[in-house]
């Protein structure tokens, strides 16, 4: 049984039990002739050459899982060039066979990935909807009348419905994140440079960014790393400069006042609202910062002269076959007609001014954190209504390339009715792209709204982003000390901050200590015993800290190893046996916050 959603670690774990990627090849060849879908792919790769391909890994690399993506299935957007199958930017005049790989890709088959086709997109990656495409639009895997999101619409959509493990798009508005907010995916946007553009068909070639949609932000991470690095044939290729975010007490600037505009769609403000409810409790600080010189930037890539490195792109080809171009599409690249040497000029200087006034901002935080998208629309109001529309999806994505920064969208959630999803991104200065991964995966975690189409799927604990190591220990609280108990400032007063909330093994009990002042629980061990566990938290806290806090652990309390629900052995508090006699037992509640809170209501 395949799971709806392929992500990495099911895959793997299939692999590592039996499974054949030419089994997994004839499951993906099933699927592509069961979609309802007709406009994801531009060109499928052939059923038999894929599974050639499956056949050709497994007598190169025999052992499973001996390679990075050994058997992973993935789709490439069509503006990126794959040897062997046609590329054609979703215009098929334009359409051309490379003789090579794209550099990405080229790194992707030789980790084990098997391409499984091209999928659709707007025309030369010029929107944000989906629908500027002569193959059709591809769909919401939510609502058949909703768009995707574009340009990369079917490398969404071909994750997002269990057709591909994850999916190559190209960004330099926002195409590698919108598409994931609206199905339910995240969407792994790089610092511009850290991965190389050679053989992808450039958009605007000084901010394109080649982006990664994924089930989960470790699956996306993984993929990165794979893709990344420097190539000289890429003139805007860079060597990597890895910049850290504090491991406690991240500071995330959010929106506020008149800054805060969703065109109506109260669902979409009800869940970024939410997100930043969700980011408080896991440790940030949220702080409120003028977005408006970042929209003023972002306001450039289409109102501005960048607009003519569009045209720099396809020059040529629009002065023979402007009449192959969608009507959109090519409105919006025959504008950058009206832009001259000049003009260019002047928008750098803008450009430039405006960073300097976001410099300010980013003295306020270390990271921002915005609605991916303020709404999203039918497809048929988007065709009424197609440049102004489109607009709206891009208000908080446009900047981000532009101002050379690092971005991981997120799914945030279902609007009201369960009906449709939204998301938020995660934005960081230059090259944080590592240090943006655990606080992403953590904010996916805290959400339980599934991966993709499956809305009910978990979110496998083996692709966890692990947070940074700072030398700080974790240890296990589970009484007073958990968030908002009153002595849980003891951790946070010394720089202390969660890691996560999760439970205990099963075989633990929780009691009631008598006396106790404040109220403490005692957790102990008792093999053979069959329960639920015990809700804890795990905290980090420097090794310095963790020796001033154990010493000051009053009897018959101390620290031990206490095992949790995922196998891993954490020190933590625990009770010595003696102090149970007689104390109450409270397992049945689950945890010390769930008494505490019982006990209240019936005071």
């Amino acid at each position: 049984m395949f799971p709806a959603i392929l992500d990495l670690a099911s895959l793997k774990a299939a692999y590592a039990s039996g499974l054949s990627p030419l089994d997994l090849v004839e499951e993906v060849i099933r699927r592509r002739k069961r979609s309802d879908d007709p406009a994801i792919f531009i060109t499928p790769t052939p059923d038999d050459d894929l599974r050639a391909a499956a056949k050709a890994l497994t007598a190169q690399a025999p052992k499973p899982n001996s390679l990075p993506l050994w058997g992973i299935p993935f789709a490439v957007k069509d503006n990126i060039d794959v040897a062997g199958l046609p590329t054609t930017a979703a215009c098929p005049a334009f359409a051309y066979y490379p003789d090579e790989d794209a550099t990405v890709v080229a790194r992707l088959r030789a980790a084990g990935g098997l391409v499984i086709g091209k999928a659709n997109l707007d025309q030369f990656a010029t929107g944000l909807n989906g629908t500027r495409s002569p193959h059709g639009a591809p769909r919401s895997v939510f609502d058949r009348d909703y768009v995707s999101g574009g340009s990369s619409s079917g490398s969404a959509v071909a994750v997002a419905s269990g057709l591909a493990s994850f999916a190559l798009g190209t960004d330099t508005a926002g195409s590698g994140r919108v598409p994931a907010a609206f199905n339910n995916l995240v969407g792994i946007k790089p610092t511009p440079g850290l991965v190389p553009n050679v053989g992808v068909v450039p958009a605007c070639r000084s901010v394109d960014v080649v982006t990664i949609f994924a089930a989960t932000v470790g699956d996306g991470v993984a993929i990165r790393k794979v893709i990344e690095g420097h190539d000289a044939a890429d003139p805007f290729s860079r060597k990597a400069a890895p910049a850290s975010l504090p491991a406690s007490g991240l500071r995330i600037g959010v929106l506020d006042g008149a800054e805060r505009e969703f065109f109506g769609n109260r669902d979409v403000e009800a869940l970024y609202d939410a997100a930043i409810e969700r980011a408080r409790t896991l440790g940030a600080t949220i702080v409120p910062f003028d977005y408006a010189p970042f929209r003023q930037a972002a306001e450039l890539l289409y109102n501005g002269p960048w607009v003519a490195e569009r045209l720099a792109a396809v020059k040529d080809f629009l002065a023979s076959n402007a009449d192959d171009f969608d009507p959109t599409v090519r409105t919006i690249i025959e504008g950058a007609k009206t832009y001259d040497a000049v003009a260019a000029f002047e928008g750098r200087y803008k450009l430039e001014t405006l960073r300097q006034k976001t410099r300010w901002e980013w003295e306020k935080a270390d990271i921002l954190m915005l609605p991916t998208s303020p709404t999203t629309y039918t497809v048929e109001e988007m065709i009424a209504d197609p440049i102004v529309k489109n607009g709206h999806f891009g208000r908080y994505t446009n900047f981000v390339n532009l101002l050379d920064c690092a971005a991981i969208a997120v799914p945030a959630g279902f609007d009201a009715n369960g009906h449709l999803p939204a998301g938020v991104t995660l934005i960081g200065p230059a090259f944080t792209d590592e240090a943006l991964a655990p606080f992403a995966d953590a904010m996916h975690r805290t959400l339980s709204a599934g991966m993709g189409r499956d809305r009910a799927a978990t979110i496998p604990e083996a692709s966890r982003v692990p947070p940074a190591d700072d030398g700080s220990v974790p240890i296990v609280v589970v009484g007073a000390h958990l968030s908002g108990m009153p002595l849980n400032h003891e951790l946070t007063s010394s720089g202390g901050y969660r890691l996560k909330t999760c439970r205990t093994a099963g075989d633990y009990r929780l009691f009631a200590l008598p006396g106790t002042i404040p109220p403490k629980p005692g957790l102990l061990r008792e093999p053979g015993f069959a329960g639920g566990g015990i809700e804890v938290e795990v905290w980090a806290v420097s090794p310095e800290a963790f020796g001033r806090f154990v010493q000051k652990i009053p009897a018959p309390l101390g620290i031990g190893k206490v095992t949790l629900d995922d196998g891993t052995a954490v020190s933590g508090f625990l009770c010595e046996s003696h102090a149970t006699t007689g104390a109450k037992d409270i397992t049945e509640f689950g945890g010390w916050r769930n008494f505490i809170f019982a006990t209240d209501a019936t005071a």
